[in-house]
C-alpha cells in the first residue's frame, strides 16, 4: 500500500497509524492503548479523544511513554482542573481546594502551560490574565476577573495572556516576587497580623515544610522582633525551648515583607474582599514606624522591649547553618540580601523546593505519597530531571503518569 506525500496531516497520520497497526499484535496495540487512557485520565482527569489516544497508543509502542504523557497536557482539562485543584490550596490558610479562580492560580496555570521555569513563582514579576466577551478587566481591588473566567467555563489554555504584576498592581518590578506579590496572596497572608503568615505559608506550599519541621533552637535570637515574649506566661524556658526555633529563622527572612501590606475597609469589608496589596516605595513614610516599615512591624512592640526592631527589608537566612541547612540552599547565592524578590529566589532554588514541587505532583498524579524505595528512588529521579529541564513542571507530571500507569 502507497501513501502519497501531499494531502493533510490527519491524513498521514492516519497512515502512519494504519501501518504501524499491521505490524503489531492486537494484544500489544490493545494494551498501549489501555496505558495511554490511563496516563491521559491521571493528567486530565478525562477521557482522551480518540484521535489522542491514538497518537498516545502509537507514542508508548515507539517507546516513547513520556511523550504520550506530554500530549495529555494539551487537554484542556489539565489547565482549567487538574492544574487549578493543585494550586488552589496554597492561596488560603485553610488549604481549601473549593476556592474561585483568582490571581494567584491563573499564574501558575500560565507559567506551566508556557513551559516556565516554575522557580519564578518566588521571584518573577508574572502574571496571567484573562480575555473574552464579557470579561471584566483585571482591578487591583477586586477578584471579579478571575471568577466570571471560571463563571463563563473559559478555557484557560487558550485564553490566559502573559503579563507582568509591576504594569497592573503598582509594585515595582524590583519589588515583585512572583505569586508571593499577587492580590490572591496578599489578601489571604499579607492581611493584618505581622506579614510572618506570608512567610510560614510559602515555605509550607513551596518547600512541603511546616515551622513544626524547621524548628531549630541552635540559631541566634538576634533578629527576633519585639512582639515575641521572652517569657510567655512568666516561663522563659517556653521561649528557649520552643519559640526561638521557629522566630529564629523566620523573623529574619520575613523582614524581606517589611514593606507590603494589604489595605481594605476593615469596618464596611471586614474580610476584605474589595482590598488590594500595597507598597511603601522609596520616599514614602510609614506614620507609626517613621520610615518605609509598615506598622504592623512595630505590633506589640511593649512585649520585650530589647528586640530586634525592623528597619528595612533586609533579610538574612540563619538556616543556612545547623540542621536546616538539609534544605539543600543554592551555595551560589549570597543567603542574604533586601526584599522580597531575592528571598524568593532564595528559596526557589534550594533542594526542598524542587523536591516539595515532584512530590506533590506525584502524589496528585499517582494518587497516592510516595511510600517506598522504589517511589522514593524514582521522587529522586524526577527532582534531577525537574531541575535540569529548566524547571517545567509539565515534565514532572509526564514522569509521574507514566511510573504510575500500571496502578
Amino acid at each position: 500500500m502507497k501513501f502519497k506525500v501531499r494531502g493533510s496531516l490527519r491524513t498521514w497520520r492516519f497512515g502512519a497509524f494504519f501501518l504501524l497497526a499491521l505490524s503489531m499484535t492486537p494484544s500489544t496495540w490493545a494494551d498501549a492503548r489501555d496505558q495511554a487512557k490511563r496516563i491521559h485520565d491521571r493528567i486530565a482527569g478525562v477521557p482522551p479523544t480518540e484521535t489522542t489516544l491514538q497518537a498516545m497508543a502509537s507514542a508508548i509502542i515507539s517507546n516513547d511513554a513520556i511523550g504520550a504523557a506530554l500530549m495529555a497536557t494539551d487537554s484542556a482539562s489539565f489547565y482549567n482542573v487538574t492544574l487549578k485543584n493543585l494550586a488552589a490550596p496554597w492561596t488560603n490558610r485553610d488549604a481549601n481546594v473549593f476556592v474561585p479562580l483568582d490571581d494567584y492560580q491563573a499564574t501558575i496555570i500560565g507559567l506551566v502551560r508556557d513551559d516556565g521555569d516554575f522557580r519564578e513563582i518566588l521571584s518573577g514579576d508574572i502574571l496571567y490574565i484573562g480575555s473574552g466577551a464579557g470579561i471584566p478587566a483585571y482591578s487591583n481591588n477586586s477578584n471579579a476577573h478571575y471568577q466570571a473566567l471560571e463563571n463563563t467555563g473559559t478555557d484557560l489554555r487558550a485564553n490566559l495572556q502573559a503579563t507582568t504584576q509591576s504594569s497592573l498592581t503598582g509594585v515595582p518590578s524590583s519589588a515583585t516576587a512572583g505569586v508571593m506579590t499577587t492580590r490572591a496572596a496578599a489578601k489571604a497572608f499579607f492581611i493584618d497580623g505581622t506579614n510572618r503568615a506570608m512567610f510560614r505559608f510559602t515555605l509550607r506550599n513551596h518547600l512541603c515544610n511546616d515551622m513544626e519541621q524547621v524548628l531549630d533552637t541552635t540559631r541566634a535570637p538576634d533578629r527576633i522582633r519585639q512582639d515575641v515574649s521572652r517569657s510567655p506566661g512568666g516561663d522563659s524556658r517556653i521561649f528557649l525551648n520552643n519559640c526561638i526555633g521557629c522566630h529564629s529563622g523566620m523573623d529574619p527572612m520575613a523582614q524581606s515583607f517589611a514593606y507590603y501590606d494589604y489595605v481594605y475597609d476593615d469596618v464596611n469589608d471586614p474580610t476584605g474582599e474589595n482590598g488590594a496589596i500595597s507598597y511603601n516605595t522609596t520616599g514614602t513614610t510609614d506614620p507609626v514606624t517613621g520610615t518605609r516599615v509598615v506598622s504592623k512591624y512595630f505590633n506589640n512592640n511593649n512585649n520585650f522591649e530589647h528586640g530586634f526592631i525592623t528597619t528595612n527589608d533586609a533579610w538574612e537566612n540563619h538556616w543556612r547553618a545547623g540542621q536546616n541547612s538539609l534544605l539543600g540552599w543554592d551555595t551560589s547565592l549570597p543567603g542574604s540580601g533586601s526584599g522580597a524578590k531575592g528571598m524568593g529566589q532564595e528559596l526557589a532554588n534550594s533542594d526542598a523546593f524542587s523536591r516539595c514541587q515532584v512530590k506533590k505532583v506525584f502524589t496528585n498524579v499517582c494518587l497516592r505519597p510516595p511510600q517506598d524505595s522504589l517511589d522514593r528512588s524514582q521522587i529522586d529521579s524526577m527532582v534531577a530531571s525537574f531541575e535540569s529541564s529548566g524547571y517545567n513542571l509539565k515534565q514532572v507530571f509526564a514522569e509521574s503518569a507514566v511510573y504510575c500507569m500500571g496502578d
